[in-house]
């Protein structure tokens, strides 16, 4: 075919105006309000438009180079010195432009870590070329400073100037993490300007100080909570940095932030964007010229789930992909073990070729900010920094992000977020793929080097400096107490669904049933239903169970679950449960036999709780409160 063939002209195209949309938006809702169904409101409080105006006019804001890929950062974290080197030489050959390195003192370590020992870390270093990678590190319990001295003498044969090392100097995310601080910020404040001077007068020039949010975004916060908490503590580092006899120039070079990529792929898109222009707008009303602030960003600990873990593949792909558009400088993906334990080499390796893949193979990299013009990223982009700054000013009216954090302010903010986004968790409005949804109750666990350990206690209660610690968390954590419980029970916890009618009667609802209750690790067996009180006795005394669920349509429940329910009772069901609301027949049903019901909207936590109580199961690793299941 002659290739002129195949040009179009676009400009034969007619253009599509907003307006054309809304009237083919209007067809679809049928006479439903528009901001009933096309608004969302996020948990920060500003609605989005499903449908919003693209902005032709939106400029490109500036990150990494066009057409530059930012750098892949392995995790290295084994506590055996010679394990350890041998992952991060595995991981720099296999890909890799640099490593973090998590000391045992690290928040993020979670009872591992490398050990901080100067012999140990020579041998983790060994066979590792400085010049060519980036090495982040991530200390912890005020041990930055002794470290970064080590890594400095360390590396003291070469260039300083083309050594990529960054300290992640973060004495407020230290503070933040253990709640305690052994001497008052103005002396600590002082030492880290000391440590940065001299560091800096060794001719070591990379960022050397961290503004961390992955500390507050595992603690609850919301998207713009984590960037107001980063804006402030990066802003008191300015502070401290210009004390320390930097120019603000330089100082604001020194920082680097690390945020975190989450499973929401818009927001996670808009948020390195949102950070850029509000540190664009800090060095502004400090006087000082914009600058791409070196940003750091890491999947989300939280979103980490242990049961059907192989669904956390596709959780690092999205965020590494929006991460990636989004215009981070570099970027780690958790393995998908990592919420197991410690990730052995092949969970690394899928881990390093989720990015190779989106940069060599999809080359997401090659355009600078994608985004741009986007109406639904721009309009993300700036009510997530409109409200984060209102935020940050917030911040400093309380004296800054040490006082707010001494207050206790900044955690009674988080504790509303993660209060409300528990809530949605358990309800299933904020589902859990493999846990809170389509469960797997059976399933083979992929192999790890060592099970997850219990993260090094917290400091005593004492110091110069207290807070509340903040303290991390995944959202799938209470479903995976559940489902442990469930698993050490004998006998294992088994319901029987009771489908009436036909398959088209109780299918659906059956297949609700189960996937709510196996979301507690109560199996659920399918069958074909039953078509009399005969069978569905002589069936449920032939499986073993102690409870169960009357699966079928509402029309259904009319004639027979009053009939059903008693059947089952008599056939020695411990608990007879529904799958639907009950609405008016409540009363009557309940006479009949039922002990609760099942429906969407539900607080799964709550019920399988109570479930677990009833039928003896619940252990004291269940730490959640139970509401009764019936009155």
């Amino acid at each position: 075919m002659d290739q002129t063939a195949l040009d179009l002209d676009l400009a034969s195209f007619p253009t599509a105006s907003r307006e054309d949309w809304l009237k083919l938006v209007e067809g679809v809702l049928k006479g439903a309000p528009y901001d009933k169904r096309m608004l969302t409101r996020t948990a920060d409080g500003y609605t989005l438009d499903a449908l919003p105006e693209r902005r032709r006019a939106a400029g490109v804001i500036a990150g990494r180079p066009a057409g530059a890929p930012w750098k892949i950062i392995a995790r290295i974290d084994h506590d055996d010195a010679a394990l350890a080197n041998d992952q991060l030489l595995e991981d720099l050959n296999g890909g890799a432009d640099g490593a973090t390195l998590v000391f045992a003192s690290a928040p993020s370590a979670g009872g591992f870590g490398l050990p901080v020992r100067h012999e140990e870390l020579v041998r983790v270093l060994h066979g590792v070329m400085p010049e060519l990678v980036t090495l982040r590190v991530e200390a912890g319990r005020y041990q930055g400073r002794d470290i970064a001295l080590l890594l400095a003498r360390q590396f003291e044969a070469f260039d300083p100037a083309r050594l990529d090392i960054r300290f992640g100097l973060d004495p407020i995310g230290d503070f933040a993490a253990l709640g305690a601080a052994p001497i008052e910020w103005d002396a600590l404040s002082a030492r880290l300007g000391q440590t940065v001077a001299t560091l800096r007068a060794r001719g070591l020039a990379a960022p050397m100080v961290r503004a961390d949010g992955r500390l507050h975004h595992a603690a609850g916060a919301t998207d713009a909570q984590e960037l107001a908490a980063v804006l402030a503590t990066a802003t008191a580092y300015l502070r401290t940095l210009e004390a320390a006899g930097l120019a603000l120039e330089d100082a604001a070079a020194a920082i680097e932030v690390a945020l975190t990529a989450d499973v929401d792929q818009f927001a996670t898109q808009a948020k390195p964007r949102a950070f850029r222009q509000l540190w664009a707008a800090a060095l502004g009303a400090c006087g000082v010229e914009a600058r791409p602030v070196a940003l750091h960003m890491e999947t989300a600990w939280r979103s980490l789930t242990r049961r059907d873990p192989y669904v956390n593949l596709l959780r690092g792909t999205v965020a590494a992909f929006a991460a990636g558009v989004g215009g981070a400088d570099s970027l780690a993906v958790l393995p998908f073990t990592q919420g197991l334990g410690l990730p052995d080499s092949a969970a690394r390796r899928l881990a390093r070729n989720t990015q190779i893949i989106l940069i060599e193979e999809s080359n997401i990299h090659r355009v600078a900010d994608p985004n741009a013009g986007a109406g639904a990223i721009e309009e993300r982009t700036e009510k997530l920094a409109s409200t984060a700054w209102e935020l940050f000013r917030q911040i400093e009216r309380e004296g800054g992000m040490v006082e707010s954090l001494s207050s206790g302010a900044w955690q009674h903010r988080i504790a509303a977020a993660r209060a409300t986004r528990a809530k949605d968790v358990a309800a299933r409005r904020l589902p859990l793929t493999g846990t809170s949804e389509f469960p797997l109750v059976g399933e083979s666990v992929p192999s790890v080097l060592a099970p997850a350990r219990h993260a090094a206690a917290a400091l005593p209660a004492e110091g110069a400096l207290l807070c509340e610690p903040l303290a991390a968390g995944r959202l799938a954590a209470p479903f995976e107490r559940l489902r442990e419980a469930a698993e050490a029970a004998n006998p294992a916890p088994l319901a029987f669904l009771a489908g009436l009618g036909t398959p088209a009667d109780f299918t659906a609802r059956a297949g609700f049933a189960r996937t709510f209750l196996e979301a507690g690790g109560i199996e659920a067996p399918p069958n074909d239903g039953f078509a009399d009180p005969a069978a569905l006795a002589e069936a449920f005394r032939a499986s073993g169970a102690r409870l169960a669920c009357l699966c079928s349509s509402d029309a259904v429940y009319a004639t027979q679950a009053v009939t059903a329910a008693q059947t089952l009772k008599q056939a020695g069901a411990e608990l007879v449960l529904l799958a639907g609301k009950p609405g008016e027949q409540e009363t009557a049903w309940r006479a009949a036999g039922m002990d609760g019901f099942l429906f969407a909207g539900a607080d799964l936590l709550e019920v399988l709780g109570d479930l677990h109580a009833r039928l003896g199961i619940a252990g004291k690793r269940i730490d959640m409160a139970v509401g009764p299941l019936s009155p």
